[in-house]
């Protein structure tokens, strides 16, 4: 497989990251010479500068035995030209990019993306992936992470374990037998900054964080066995009023049961237009780390603060003030890797990273075989994989104890007609059932091996 990525910055050099180590061939453009050179001298990659939009750099990136282009460039208006000349004049079939402008992304608008007119296979936005992250770690507060798998009916939950949480010094083997009923399965442990897939035998410990992937309808439970308090959310502070701030207020707005939510944006423009936008919400014009301000929008009753501006710092100044008033939850938004591990000393609760989301969202197009859905797990250090089973699937039939699954590898979650089971080693793999995998970054093409549809299917 061939792939040309279009923008080497954060989000191009990652996706460059997890693919060139997985038999794809790779191909980064971009116009400066630096993030070029970095590329290829970091990762196993060819480099190509100059504009992705201009059909001879193309041409040099080797487009026309391209499989796949991905335009993710710091111009939404590059990204789409560069689309619709890979379709023009190099035939490319399959093309994604990135975009930004939420004018773009409005749906009374969708019929521009048609392959006769602008033609994009898949529209991803950032900020729409970040704020639907954001309503995914407000919903499930005692979580560091979590995302949902098999239509909405498992959910990946990241658990910080504290000194009071009852199972450490447990066996996962004894967990099991000790909550024979719970649909719940630890797939991922990290432990002194190093992620790994436990056996049955490994106990967990405090300061671990865990990945478990569980049935929605015990989530709860979970949570609970692991030492976390399950309480609603009532009251939400969001520090930001940009597209993403605003964004989680409507759909705050738009829960069953009510949460009081205030907005801080330092914008007066911008905080002027969140308020039109909104009903119920209050928003407030000023400084989101100003202590007046945030005594004023109530912030030491707050069951959750979302700080989502701009800027890492101006986020992370404000999540450890919050928390410092008495804030239950502060979750802020990081862009720059290098910061994520103070998160943990300021006592910040939860983080995203936007690359993070938005590399997932493209991974979820380019793995192999019928995998329907990725999710991106820490630094590229691991993926949760969601894939149909078809007849010719190699697992197909298969009992789990016996399929050659690598080391780094566990199925967390197979729904089996309309039920969603965990698995043992005796469960059977069966047509039809869709399996969530989560998979060390080493073994992914092993995992892609064994969940690839013989041509004979089609």
């Amino acid at each position: 497989m061939r792939i040309i990525i279009c923008g080497a910055g954060q989000v191009g050099w990652q996706l460059a990251r997890h693919l060139s180590g997985e038999r794809i061939d790779v191909t980064v453009i971009d116009s400066n010479p630096e993030l070029v050179r970095r590329v290829m001298d970091t990762l196993d990659v060819q480099g190509v500068v100059g504009f992705a939009s201009h059909p001879d750099v193309l041409e040099r990136a080797g487009a026309r035995d391209a499989d796949m282009l991905i335009a993710a460039t710091h111009s939404d208006e590059i990204n789409m030209v560069t689309c619709q000349v890979a379709h023009s004049i190099f035939a490319i079939t399959k093309k994604v990019a990135r975009l930004r402008s939420q004018s773009y992304l409005n749906a009374i608008y969708s019929d521009l993306y048609r392959r006769d007119h602008m033609p994009i296979d898949v529209v991803i936005s950032p900020e729409r992936e970040v704020a639907d992250a954001a309503m995914r770690r407000l919903a499930v507060p005692a979580a560091f992470d979590t995302v949902s798998f098999l239509d909405g009916d498992a959910e990946l939950l990241g658990i910080s374990l504290d000194d009071d949480c009852p199972v450490v010094n447990t066996p996962l083997r004894q967990l099991s037998d000790l909550f024979s009923t719970l649909r719940a399965i630890v797939v991922g442990v990290r432990r002194t900054g190093t992620l790994f897939a436990p056996d049955a035998d490994d106990q967990l410990f405090p300061g671990d964080e865990i990945y478990v992937l569980s049935h929605k309808d015990d989530t709860g439970r979970s949570l609970e066995i692991f030492g976390k308090k399950v309480a609603p959310l009532e009251r939400v502070v969001i520090v930001g009023a940009g597209n993403v701030g605003l964004a989680v207020a409507k759909s705050l707005e738009r829960r069953a049961g009510r949460v009081r939510t205030r907005i801080i944006e330092g914008d007066r423009a911008c905080a002027e237009r969140a308020a039109d936008s909104l009903d119920r919400t209050i928003v407030l014009h000023g400084d989101g780390m100003d202590m007046e301000l945030l005594a004023e929008a109530h912030i030491e009753a707050a069951d959750a603060m979302l700080a989502v501006t701009d800027d890492d710092k101006v986020n992370i100044l404000a999540a450890v003030r919050a928390k410092s008033e008495g804030t239950r939850m502060a979750i802020c938004l990081v862009n720059d890797p290098t910061l994520t591990p103070l998160m943990g000393p300021l006592d910040i609760d939860a983080y995203i990273n936007p690359r993070t989301i938005t590399v997932s969202s493209i991974l979820r197009h380019i793995r192999q075989g019928q995998v329907r859905g990725v999710y991106s797990i820490g630094d590229a250090e691991a993926e949760i994989l969601e894939a149909q089973v078809h007849s010719t699937t190699p697992i197909a039939g298969k009992a789990l104890r016996d399929i050659d699954f690598p080391e780094g590898v566990l199925v967390g979650a197979i729904r089996k007609g309309n039920d969603v089971i965990r698995p043992t080693s005796n469960t059977r793999v069966e047509v039809g059932d869709v399996v969530a995998i989560f998979a060390m970054a080493s073994d992914v093409p092993e995992v892609e091996r064994l969940l690839q549809v013989s041509v004979d299917f089609f």
